[in-house]
């Protein structure tokens, strides 16, 4: 199969390299305010791949082109891009003189993205801090609006999570390894530093990389691609934190081949806009480039982004009902200062070091190597013997009393339940202050209460070369291939013993040798700084190689792209745990995955303004380390039924890219095959040992739901008319239906059950009902429509409104198997368990639509013409409405069958009903700031 494809390629090169005399074209483009010469700007042919750089004295020039009309968009980091539609002439050559491009003050509403927080990421390392942040490279108009309007309620482009995109730094794919997401943190507040940037949409080709469906993102900090000059900035917001001062200094490509950039910033809180939400963050950057000669320069870069911040907690209605939804339930009182007991503590410095070779006029290799270590740690309390210190405890409110059972007798207690609300109300707070007494009062000195963190260290070195050759006048070749190694240390750090002695590493809910966390060290007393619970390495190994041929004809371009990698996965345990004794220490098995991709497209240009596009793609993917291990903390078991995801994907497009008005409308599909999900939580009523109100029907499980199929379809618009040379108009739309397009299959780990002889407990629960069901969390349907008054004083104010819709609840997986609704014991449905009655209490909540209005403006003014200096601002207000919406949430799969719920929701608020999240409210951002 790689031969025929390798030779049809050949052979299509061959048919297709048609040598002509192609006319020129070239130009200059100078800065409006100073006159003075832009260098690395970026002149695009739209309706083809090809792109040239200005030079110091701002010139740009093609060599080749194809006649006949063409697009062309001039566009630089800070500035509004300007289009012209040119005529090409064989034999002619077009000089458009001089470009003037004017600072866009719009940039700066780059700096305000609503960043969406892990709180709903679960506890482990695989936090994705933005469902916005692959956006931030794309002045299109859809896409502007995906980021900047729609971001702020969780919207995703095409229903898609952010591990099915890549992004990149000097073309070294950033997604970790574990669960194949961007750490955006890791170059966070360094917004100066990471605007160069390439982004492709979808499938369409990456000059860097294969890339998945959900497009690429490329950040470039080669140092002698930044505008020489000064930057300082101050900003204030409302949202995850209260003030940012940044500042960046360029020096240009001096006479002597070098070139450095620098830059620093710090974003902090005392409390963000949820209770309870400490922030604090420093960032420093430095890029340092020398050009040996014409042909070789050497970069090196150095990214360390510190970030410590509180989250926030999901809760139930009853809780938001009880307290609003600002309520955080992670942070109590202690010393007069609020302190949460779930902090995200992360520091991954990364050094790259990048090789740039002109090889000669037709070929260049990039080669790159980086290395990244550091931690990431999520704190919580950890207890033993105790009472549950979170004041949100089920056993703490109303409901508890309200829907208590004795036997199948609902029995309410009014007096309990009005009891639990006012002590709930007047102790709504962790209470840090009785957690170091009674650390205080036990009888052998040891803590009832710790404060630990689940740690990761990884240790992550990464080798590319990206070969890019112009094969002929209308071929063009890309090439890559990658190496990473990774080493991840992930365990359990006591944090604080809270004013204890020492801490039990032992597991109370289990007796003799299962109690044990470390059997080779058994019954230890750790103390602050030490490891305990869990301790183990993940290693992995991947290469994945690339090539891609573009053709550009004059009135069509296509291009053709494959891929494969290889990966390899194995977990070392470093504990040798009391449940798992066989099974826990030492080296699991070795995972293995190999997978491939074929993508290509086509654009017919039915004139130089007017575009018909397609794109398709199909390729396998590697599981993540998360989803391989099927509980790494305590074992070597894999996951059953692991295999690669198979995903196909395709889009077409009409594009219109005139000087007044540009439109994209697009329909896509998407289908993810053979997905897998892994979660762990509390159930009743699993097995037969247990029964309803018994006291011991609890069970701390492992889901694992395997053969996951989705199905996404949709059409995005984008629309941007030029009314005035001062005001413009924006349209976008986004219509998606996300589902679930199959029943998997789930399978369920229960540590208890697990012995000598029993080393992978695991009950098989046959299929899960989801076919049909809404993927959630995101909305599927979302409008936008914005007004902008751009003034030649160069000032500018914006408005949108934006209206977002079909946004569904997480369901529970366990409660759509045949156990919710079948008695185990007696083979027979639970009691009025008929397929009406569970069709109506499964049905998936589905969120109110909502609108919010957003406000944006800024102004900036020359204070030095000789130095190009300017001073300005940036103010904008989201949600100027005051708008109360939910961006998502999850069912409770604790009361896992229909007696159980039924039960639980007798009196119409239930003691486990669904936890949600909430947007922001009234939202504001203002930056000042100065270049020099």
């Amino acid at each position: 199969m790689k031969k025929l494809v390798i030779c049809t390629l050949l052979v299509m090169q061959v048919v297709f390299a048609w040598a002509q005399q192609n006319p020129s074209l070239k130009g200059k483009v100078v800065d409006s305010k100073t006159q003075k010469p832009l260098r690395n700007v970026v002149a695009t042919i739209e309706s083809t791949n090809q792109s040239a750089l200005t030079n110091a004295l701002g010139e740009f020039a093609f060599a080749a082109l194809p006649g006949g009309n063409q697009s062309l968009q001039i566009s630089s980091s800070g500035y509004t891009s300007q289009t012209f539609a040119i005529e090409i002439k064989k034999g002619e050559t077009l000089d458009l003189g001089v470009v003037v491009l004017e600072e866009d003050i719009t940039s700066e509403q780059q700096l305000s993205l609503v960043t969406i927080t892990e709180n709903d990421l679960g506890d482990d390392n695989s936090g994705s801090e933005s469902t916005s942040g692959l956006l931030q490279a794309s002045r299109d108009t859809y896409q502007q609006a995906a980021a900047f309007n729609w971001g702020q309620s969780r919207f995703r482009i095409r229903g898609l999570d952010n591990e099915y995109g890549t992004t990149m730094i000097n073309g070294i794919v950033m997604n970790k390894l574990y669960d194949g997401r961007p750490q955006w943190s890791n170059w966070g507040g360094l917004n100066d530093a990471t605007r160069n940037q390439e982004f492709t949409m979808g499938s369409t080709p990456s000059d860097y990389t294969f890339g998945g469906i959900l497009g690429t993102q490329e950040i470039n900090t080669r140092a002698s691609f930044y505008r020489p000059g000064n930057r300082v900035s101050f900003s204030g917001t409302n949202t995850n934190y209260s003030w940012r001062a940044m500042g960046t200094h360029a020096s240009g490509m001096n006479k002597k081949g070098w070139a450095f950039v620098v830059s620093a910033s710090r974003r902090w809180a005392e409390e963000g806009y949820f209770e309870g939400t400490d922030y604090s963050a420093n960032s420093l950057f430095a890029s340092v480039e020398k050009k040996f000669n014409d042909k070789h320069s050497l970069n090196f870069t150095s990214i360390y982004a510190e970030n410590s911040r509180g989250k926030t907690s999901p809760n139930t209605k009853e809780v938001n009902d009880l307290m609003g939804v600002k309520y955080n339930s992670y942070w109590g009182w202690q010393d007069g200062k609020k302190r949460n007991s779930r902090d995200k503590d992360i520091q991954e410095p990364i050094m790259m070091l990048s090789h740039y070779w002109k090889i000669n006029t037709k070929n260049t290799l990039n080669t790159n190597v980086a290395y990244q270590s550091g931690s990431v740690g999520n704190s919580r309390l950890d207890y033993q013997l105790a009472n549950n210190p979170d004041p949100t405890y089920y056993r703490n409110l109303p409901s508890y009393y309200l829907n208590y059972h004795n036997g199948n007798v609902w029995q309410p207690d009014y007096v309990g339940a009005a009891n639990a609300k006012d002590y709930f109300l007047n102790h709504s707070q962790i209470d840090w202050t009785a957690m170091y007494v009674a650390n205080q009062s036990t009888v052998s000195g040891n803590s009832a209460y710790v404060l630990y963190e689940d740690r990761t260290d990884d240790k992550q070195i990464t080798a590319n070369s990206i070969l890019t050759s112009e094969l002929t006048d209308n071929i063009n070749l890309n090439a890559g291939a990658t190496f990473k190694k990774l080493k991840s240390h992930n365990f359990q750090n006591l944090l604080d013993l809270m004013g204890g002695k020492f801490f039990n590493d032992i597991d109370p809910f289990y007796d003799g040798n299962a109690s044990q966390s470390d059997l080779n060290n058994p019954n230890r007393q750790v103390g602050e700084g030490d490891t305990y619970g869990y301790n183990y390495n993940l290693n992995a190994i991947v290469f994945d190689g690339f090539t891609q041929f573009k053709f550009n004809y004059k009135k069509a371009d296509f291009y053709l792209a494959q891929s494969f990698s290889r990966t390899q996965y194995q977990r070392e345990g470093l504990f040798r745990n009391g449940i798992y004794a066989n099974n826990s220490y030492g080296e699991s098995a070795k995972m293995v995955f190999e997978n491939f991709g074929f993508k290509g497209g086509l654009t017919y240009k039915i004139t130089g303004n007017h575009l018909l596009t397609f794109n398709g793609v199909y390729m396998t993917k590697a599981p993540t380390m998360r989803n391989t291990f099927s509980n790494a903390r305590i074992n070597n078991n894999i996951t059953p039924d692991l295999d690669s995801e198979r995903i196909f994907s395709a889009d077409a497009s009409y594009v219109l890219r005139t000087p007044k008005v540009k439109a994209r409308l697009t329909g896509f599909m998407s289908k993810i095959q053979n997905s897998t999900d892994i979660s762990f939580f509390y159930a009743e009523d699993l097995f037969d040992e247990a029964s309803v109100g018994s006291g011991n029907e609890d069970s701390f499980i492992t889901e694992i739901v395997t053969g996951i199929d989705k199905k996404n379809i949709g059409a995005e618009l984008g629309v941007e008319y030029q009314i005035t040379s001062t005001i413009k108009v924006t349209g976008a739309a986004s219509y998606g239906q996300y589902i679930y397009s199959n029943n998997p299959h789930l399978t369920v780990n229960d540590d208890a059950q697990a012995s000598a002889t029993n080393t992978n407990p695991l009950t098989d629960f046959g299929t899960t009902y989801l076919k049909g069901y809404r993927q959630a969390g995101m909305p599927q349907q979302a409008y936008s429509f914005g007004l902008e008054y751009r003034d030649p004083k160069f000032w500018w104010v914006g408005a949108n409104v934006n209206h977002l819709a079909d946004n569904y609840l997480d369901v529970s997986n366990i409660l759509r198997t045949n156990n919710f609704t079948i008695d185990e014991s007696t083979g027979v449905s639970y009691p009025g368990a008929s397929e009406e009655n569970v069709r109506k209490v499964l049905k998936q909540e589905k969120f109110d639509a909502f609108t919010l209005l957003n406000l944006t403006g800024g102004k900036s003014w020359m204070i030095n013409s000789k130095t190009r200096s300017t001073i300005g601002f940036f103010a904008s207000v989201n949600n100027v409405l005051d708008v109360e919406y939910k961006t998502g949430g999850f069912e409770q799969s604790r009361k896992a069958s229909y007696t159980a719920l039924q039960q639980d929701q007798v009196n119409g608020t239930p003691a486990f009903g669904s936890k949600y999240f909430y947007g922001y409210g009234r939202t504001y951002f203002v930056n000042l700031y100065i270049n020099f």
